[in-house]
Formats: C-alpha cells, structure tokens, sequence
C-alpha cells in the first residue's frame, strides 16, 4: 500500500512527460543529424551480452535474424533519455506489424542503484511495448557499455533534487546477424531511424 503513491506519481509523471514530447520536442532535421552519422570502419565492436529483465535474464543473442535498437540511458534522466525514447517509440509506429515482429528495443540502465526491474518494467515499456529495460551489476553494466564504447558517470548532487548521470546519448542498430551496424546521434529524426531498420531488414 505504500509503495501506491510512487508508482501513481511515475504513471502521471511519465504521461506528462510524453504529453510535452508530442507538441513541443521536434528532431534535429536530416541535415543536422547525417554529418556525425560514423562510417563502419568508425564504430564500436559491439558484441553480446547478457542483462537481467523483469521478465528474466536476456541476451542479445536472443534475437538474431531481428534488428536490435539499443540505448543505454536511466530513468531518472529529466531530458535526453525520453527524447531518445519518444524518437525510437515514433519510428516502431511506423513499422508495419510484419517489420516490427523483427525488430526488439532494449534499453540498458546505467544507473543500477535506482533502476530497479519494477522502475524499469514501468517506464520502458511505457513509451513502446517494443523495448524492453535491462540492468545488471555496476561491473555488468560496465562491460556492456565498453563493449558500445558508451561513456557514463554519476555526478554529485546538489541535494535539491537526485543526482544526475552524465553519459553519452546514442542509438545503437544491431543487425539480424549480430552486426553493429548505425550509431545513430541523438536527435535523429524517426524517419531516418525507420530508413535504416528497414535497410538492414531487407535480405
């Protein structure tokens, strides 16, 4: 029963926060987001890994022959994580039923100490039935994020609100054959997102 009000305040917070997003946040236009689009001789290795769900342990082996979009980010995040999130969740709008079987989002916490499964079976999901949250261990998470090349770090707070964690702002394309393929910038508009999971769907 006490655990009520919280879970009231993040489902009101979360539909606020989506109700902003759709009338005032726009994309950064093609123009803006292709000139630091990387090369593939620029990308990280990417890699497999395995990270704990509400729903229990996932894999990114677990969805070879679908393209994975992949952010890494937290809950807590007031700005960047959303809009990265509300980006992903208009491009899978897009997708026709057949497209959107084969592909799967996750999104992996780089704030374990808040983020718990329960926050994360809450939020993720709320933005796109599609993606998925993920955490593990701070040396889990470390691993993974080496294996994208994702930078974070917690901040101090102020002690007027919760800490914030810095960390860079990317989405990640795996392609049905495991293969990094796009990190795309923060920003990109959906329909590039869309362009490119269809490009790598194609045989």
């Amino acid at each position: 029963m006490t655990q009520r009000p919280f879970w009231l305040a993040l489902t009101l917070a979360l539909a606020a926060l989506l109700v902003w997003l759709a009338f005032f946040w726009q994309p950064m236009p093609d123009s803006a987001a292709s000139p630091t689009a990387p090369t593939s001789a620029d990308l990280p290795r990417g890699g497999n890994f395995r990270l704990d769900s509400a729903d229990g342990p996932v894999a990114l082996a677990d969805f070879r022959g679908k393209v994975v979009a992949l952010y890494f980010g937290y809950t807590f995040c007031p700005d960047v994580c959303p809009t990265a999130l509300v980006g992903l969740a208009q491009a899978f709008a897009q997708l026709t039923p057949a497209e959107l079987e084969r592909v799967k989002g996750l999104f992996i916490t780089v704030d374990p100490e808040r983020d718990t499964l329960d926050v994360l079976k809450v939020y993720v999901p709320y933005f796109h039935p599609s993606i998925t949250g993920l955490r593990g261990t701070p040396e889990e998470i470390a691993r993974t994020a080496a294996l994208y090349d994702v930078r974070y770090m917690k901040q101090k707070g102020d002690g007027s609100g919760p800490y914030p964690v810095d960390h860079s702002s990317f989405t990640y394309l795996v392609a049905p054959d495991g293969r990094l393929a796009a990190r795309l910038a923060h920003g990109t508009p959906p329909e590039v997102i869309v362009d490119k999971i269809r490009a790598l769907l194609k045989p």
